[in-house]
Formats: C-alpha cells, sequence, structure tokens
C-alpha cells in the first residue's frame, strides 16, 4: 500500500500481534482482506482522522457507524466531561439512564420499554432470550447475509434445501445451539411462507436486519417485510427487527418509521452510544413485563447503564432528533453519491454506490440491484484496488468490501466534494 507513511502503524501493529490474536480486538481491523497491515488512528475531529504517522483522512468508517455527529463532537465531549465530573460508574441508578429513555420512548411508537446493555451482540442475546421466554418456543428463524452480533445461535450458515436447520459458521459454536436456528434466503416471499407453514409450532421469533448492512447494503422490498409481519402475526411468532445499524440512521425511529412496520421487539446499538458502549433492546409493556427483575426472563449487566456513555448518548440523540436533521443528512449523501456514481455511469464503469438514509455500500455489480449477500462477487479485487488508490489519497472508508459506509453531520457538502473528486480519481485508475 505505498503511498502514505505507515512506518508507526506498522511498528505498533507487529507489538500488538504479541498481545492481541492476530493484532486486534476485532478481526476486520487486521485489514486482512485488503491486505498489509492496518493503521492505527490517533485522533479524529469532525470528519477527519489522523493515523499515528500523521496522515489525515476523511472518515466514511466513522467508527463503524456511532458517529452521526462526526469526531470529537462539542455537545458530547462536554456531556462526558460533565459525567465524569461525579465518576465512572456506580452499578446503581442515576438520572442519566432515566434522560435518554425518556428521549428514546417519548418519540418511539413501536416500544413502551428498554433495557440497555453494553453492545448490540449483547443485546440481541439478551432479546433472542426474552422471545424464547415470552413465547415458550425454541426455534428462531434468520436470514442469510443478515449479521447480530457474535451470538452462538445467530453464527449459522444456511444449509441444504429451502427452509434448512442452520450449521455452525464458526468454531466453538455447538451444533445443538445452531440447530435451533433456522436460515431462509433473504428476499424469498415463497420460501418464507413455507418455512412458517412448517414451522409455526416452534417459532418464537424471526430476527432480521429490516435493512441488512453487514454483508452489502441488501435493500428488501417493502412487500417481504410486510408479508413477514403478516406471517408474525398469524402464527403468533415475535417479528425481532435488529436495527443495531439502521436504529437512529435512516431516521430517529430506525427502519420501523422507514417502512412503516411495527416490529414486536428491537435491537439498537451503535449512535445511542454516542461513540460509547450502548446498546439496548425494547418492546410493548407486555413482552418487557417478562424481564427480570419484573419477570422470569434472566438478564444482567454491571456497566448496563453507564452514566458516562448514558451522557453521550444524550447528547447524540438530541442532536439527532433536532427538525431537519435526518433530511440535511440524506441530501448530503446523495449530493456526495449522485456525483461518483455520475461520474461511474458516464465513464461505463461496472460499479455503482447504493444508498440509504445516510449509509452506502460500494457495489461493484453496476446497476444490478443485489439483495442477498451470495449475489456479491467474493473475489473483492475491485474493492481491495480501491480501497488503496482512496487510502492513498486521503480518504478512509472501513477495510472490507462487505462493510458499509457512513456519512455524519460533520461531512460537510465542501468535504463531500473533495471526497467525491478522490472516488472519481480512484475509481479512474482501478477501471483503467
Amino acid at each position: 500500500m505505498n503511498g502514505i507513511k505507515k512506518t508507526n502503524s506498522e511498528s505498533l501493529f507487529e507489538t500488538a500481534k504479541t498481545y492481541f490474536p492476530g493484532g486486534v480486538n476485532s478481526p476486520v481491523r487486521a485489514f486482512k482482506s485488503v491486505g498489509g497491515g492496518p493503521l492505527f488512528i490517533k485522533k479524529g475531529d469532525g470528519c477527519t482522522i489522523w493515523d499515528e504517522d500523521g496522515n489525515q483522512f476523511i472518515d466514511f468508517c466513522c467508527s463503524w457507524g456511532p458517529l452521526i455527529l462526526g469526531h470529537n463532537h462539542k455537545g458530547i465531549y462536554d456531556g462526558v466531561v460533565a459525567a465524569l465530573q461525579n465518576g465512572t460508574g456506580f452499578g446503581a441508578p442515576t438520572v442519566l439512564e432515566n434522560n435518554l429513555a425518556e428521549l428514546i420512548l417519548s418519540r418511539n411508537p413501536y416500544i413502551d420499554k428498554i433495557r440497555f446493555v453494553s453492545s448490540g451482540t449483547e443485546a440481541v442475546m439478551s432479546a433472542l432470550r426474552l422471545a424464547r421466554g415470552y413465547t415458550g418456543k425454541k426455534k428462531v428463524l434468520k436470514f442469510e447475509g443478515c449479521y447480530h452480533g457474535h451470538v452462538d445461535s445467530m453464527l449459522v450458515k444456511a444449509g441444504s434445501g429451502l427452509a434448512t436447520l442452520g450449521t455452525s459458521s464458526s468454531a466453538g459454536v455447538p451444533e445443538e445451539y445452531a440447530n435451533e436456528t433456522l436460515v431462509l434466503p433473504l428476499n424469498d416471499i415463497d420460501a418464507l411462507r413455507i418455512c412458517f407453514e412448517e414451522s409455526k409450532e416452534d417459532l418464537a421469533c424471526a430476527i432480521i436486519e429490516p435493512i441488512p448492512a453487514n454483508n452489502g447494503l441488501l435493500l428488501q422490498d417493502k412487500s417481504f417485510l410486510l408479508e413477514l409481519r403478516e406471517l408474525c402475526t398469524k402464527y403468533g411468532v415475535l417479528l425481532f427487527f435488529d436495527e443495531v445499524i439502521s436504529g437512529f440512521r435512516v431516521g430517529f425511529n430506525g427502519a420501523a418509521a422507514y417502512f412503516d412496520i411495527t416490529p414486536d421487539i428491537v435491537t439498537y446499538g451503535k449512535i445511542i452510544g454516542g461513540g460509547l458502549t450502548v446498546g439496548a433492546y425494547g418492546a410493548n409493556n407486555e413482552i418487557m413485563a417478562c424481564v427480570s427483575p419484573d419477570g422470569p426472563v434472566y438478564q444482567a449487566g454491571t456497566l448496563a447503564g453507564n452514566p458516562v456513555a448514558m451522557a453521550a448518548g444524550i447528547a447524540q440523540l438530541t442532536e439527532c432528533a433536532k427538525p431537519g436533521f435526518y433530511e440535511d443528512q440524506q441530501k448530503r449523501t446523495e449530493l456526495f453519491v449522485n456525483n461518483v456514481n455520475a461520474h461511474a455511469y458516464a465513464k461505463g464503469y461496472n460499479f455503482e454506490i447504493v444508498t440509504v438514509g445516510s449509509i452506502f455500500w460500494l457495489s461493484f455489480a453496476g446497476k444490478k440491484s443485489i439483495k442477498s449477500a451470495d449475489q456479491i462477487d467474493g473475489k473483492m479485487d475491485g474493492f481491495k484496488n480501491l480501497f488503496r488508490e482512496l487510502l492513498n489519497r486521503g480518504v478512509y472508508i472501513g477495510p472490507s468490501g462487505y462493510e458499509v459506509g457512513f456519512i455524519s453531520q460533520a461531512h460537510t457538502p465542501e468535504k463531500l466534494e473533495v471526497a467525491a473528486k478522490v472516488f472519481c480519481d480512484s475509481l479512474d485508475v482501478v477501471f483503467a
């Protein structure tokens, strides 16, 4: 990856490999899918990050989505500092938990109560237990191409056949766990109907990313999601929207409001922590009454509702709740995306940026609509080359062609114009 200095990052990575598996604390950070070693980031401000070698980048990773206001936002910084004046945590209730819950629930017609946890994975794990506890049923339906964190029963892939039992996709996941999960293709209504008819007595919930954004941006037809809602209602199965990415990103109330579909259980993460570690799950009063200490479904967390994280979330969501916030986000995103796509179309490149809200994904399938992960070219050669060219020109995106990019409030039209020019120049090299 010539073009930028990486001496300090390379040295730090060699040291890190003596401490952590693969030298990282989360696999995608290792740059394995794009080649070379990772950049060690030193600081961020607005839409810009700097690494340990002094290289400067316009950042479209945004910490994988949480930083919808950009890096080092003053309101979040001030909120965190004010909370820190009183301590880092107590393992006891604070008013900040009430305040963040009020901020969310007063604007969200889909849930009555919420429970804060410390990550999106923990939120999904807890909500799956709740679904099983509430319904008294064991099996869960998930969809190929949707990611729900590293929960054992969710680390599964489809077997053979139409509606199949899952097979584990990670070592350490017992087949007994995987066998409690059914896996279906996305956007296939016929398969959906067959699965519900055959498994209705055993299904506790159907979990889906309503806007799948972990294996490409696999935008689903609304008719598919409506059919899923109808089947869940018909057969007494809970509809579980995993909105860890889409929640507060495509709108304050996420994909549920975007599609106008009411889920039974929702999980959130990313944005609600303002860049700190927060996740949450929520449902109506009846379902949430099953959660301890009110009910028999046990779930606990020492750091849940941490006051510093709550303060960051309050500051961020207060900004997100302001009139016009999401309209402005979408307008700037479309400005950026349209500039790049117009260039790619004019040059006849087999490339398109796909977008929803302020999420975007780099597709090397031209204008072909990709609705399932198996339609993506697994070699990712185009993405690898584009990633390298962008990095060398001062634009940072997540180091995986399956991951999406994000626009923050800090990405001004001027910065986006610069970034679009870098994208166009880089595409010219990649497709030369």
